[in-house]
């Protein structure tokens, strides 16, 4: 399980990628999938889509990556929709699928689902499913969960994220994967005070190379990441050249990515939106090996 890479004593390199929407671009994953896994990566994650969308998919990509792969698979449970006996159905099909590492996460509100069902959903928070989830699998599993390095977006302050992330850990959470961020001080900061809050699972660190102008809109609102000054500069000076805003994205992740390996820290995650040549040629960069 992906825990155990934790207790190695290297950087924990991983990448995740997304379920297509159309039942007949999943050969396209499992393609990407295959260019990747020459790098053997210690694990490779999947999204799981707003209320359960691709849910089908995201099982069958992670058996793909664990047992086609041979790689980790770590499968995201998003909670905004599920009730108790869906979530254990859809941890018992992992389980039957050899996938025993999960990503539990709340998830954002369903584009189809009312204020009215929102508020009356069935589990309010990710600390919420974590003990369901190791009980469903009688705790032959290994869970992760998401943070925030500059607080999520709904918490009033620090000091409450940290609070609600401590619940999380405390419930049984084996590693964390961050939110991406673009300012390598904002998360060393933040695994300082994590740590200092009691949280002392490993914190692998999220990074997604910014390779077109017009991703770095999407990636903030989502996120509420804060764009350096660095980078901003990078924006407006390639901004209207694709390709060298491409290079130059890449180059910044890989910076970010070294500076971070050498304060070791415990994981590296690859945001890479399903982009199999960006993801390699950071991978080889990094020396991972090929």
């Amino acid at each position: 399980m992906i825990k155990d890479a934790f207790q190695a004593g290297k950087t924990v390199i991983s990448c995740e990628v997304f379920p297509p929407k159309r039942n007949d671009d999943i050969y396209t994953i499992f393609k990407t999938l295959d260019e990747i896994k020459v790098f053997q990566p210690d694990f490779i994650s999947v999204t799981y889509g707003a209320g359960g969308g691709t849910s089908k998919k995201t099982a069958t990509i992670a058996a793909y990556i664990q047992n086609i792969c041979e790689i980790e698979a770590l499968a995201h449970l998003t909670s905004v929709a599920m009730d108790e006996p869906y979530l254990r159905q859809m941890v018992q099909e992992l389980n039957n699928k050899g996938v025993h590492n999960v990503l539990a996460l709340r998830g954002d509100r369903p584009k189809d689902m009312s204020s009215e069902d929102y508020e009356k959903r069935h589990f309010k928070y990710a600390s919420d499913i974590i003990p369901i989830i190791r009980d469903a699998a009688s705790g032959n599993i290994c869970i992760a969960a998401a943070c925030y390095p500059e607080t999520h977006p709904e918490s009033a302050s620090l000091n409450e994220d940290l609070t609600y992330l401590k619940q999380k850990t405390d419930a049984g959470v084996d590693f964390l994967i961050t939110q991406m961020f673009f300012d390598n001080q904002k998360f060393l900061s933040f695994r300082e005070q994590a740590e200092a809050f009691g949280i002392h699972v490993p914190i692998s660190a999220g990074i997604m190379p910014i390779t077109s102008v017009n991703q770095i809109g999407t990636s903030v609102q989502l996120s509420g990441s804060s764009v350096p000054t660095e980078l901003s500069n990078l924006l407006a000076k390639y901004g209207e050249h694709p390709e060298d805003m491409r290079k130059a994205g890449i180059d910044y992740a890989i910076r970010q990515i070294r500076q971070l390996m050498d304060e070791q820290v415990s994981g590296i995650h690859l945001y890479t939106m399903n982009k199999s040549e960006v993801t390699q040629e950071i991978f080889r960069q990094i020396h991972i090996r090929e």
